[in-house]
């Protein structure tokens, strides 16, 4: 049922379908752009079209970018012998807010999923056994926990083996602040089998 007007409801309809957007938020932020100023919708409505027209993948790392190559790519104090490869621009945006990695990334925009169709050839692993023929000492594998993060990392560990570089896997454990009540079976066994000695 129309409440609202076609407009507001195919403005709701609109951003119900994003990602993580459910309708009652949807309704929000519908609302709350029609009562903005009117210079102030176009702003945003300029950055969306702008941002779609603009953004395209660095011919280095692959991941989102409004240049040819990258800020993270283009900084010369980077490490570019130690590679950190991820699923997302999301997840280097992640690891980018620690400020304690100096390397540079390869972003994979996606993981290896045969349920879904997704296959080697469809993520960025060409490209990144392109960059390993340069000098790499480390290919750090950030890939998600999840089924086809674990699929992805062990796919890319044995291409990257043979080529003598060195592969590591980021550790995965308890969460700070998390009750082990709560935790999975799973997310607990790496925890004890990746623990340190105090």
């Amino acid at each position: 049922m129309d409440y609202y007007g076609s407009e507001v409801t195919k403005l709701i309809e609109q951003l119900s379908s994003l990602p993580g957007i459910g309708g009652k938020t949807a309704q929000r932020l519908a609302f709350h752009i029609v009562s903005m100023p009117e210079e102030r919708v176009q702003q945003l409505a300029d950055s969306i079209v702008g941002a779609r027209k603009h953004i395209c993948y660095c011919k280095v790392c692959c991941t989102m970018t409004d240049r040819e190559v990258c800020p993270i790519c283009s900084d010369p104090k980077r490490d570019r012998r130690t590679i950190m490869v991820v699923e997302t621009s999301r997840d280097l945006g992640a690891y980018e807010k620690t400020g304690k990695y100096e390397g540079v990334y390869h972003v994979l925009q996606g993981a290896i999923s045969p349920l879904l169709g997704i296959g080697p050839g469809d993520i960025r692993l060409k490209e990144l056994m392109t960059r390993l023929e340069g000098d790499v000492d480390e290919v750090i594998i950030a890939t998600n926990s999840s089924l086809e993060g674990e699929t992805t990392a062990m796919y890319i560990s044995r291409l990257i083996k043979p080529t003598g570089i060195k592969v590591s896997r980021i550790a995965s454990g308890v969460p700070v602040g998390g009750d082990l009540e709560y935790i999975d079976e799973v997310t607990l066994l790496r925890a004890l089998e990746g623990r340190t000695q105090l």
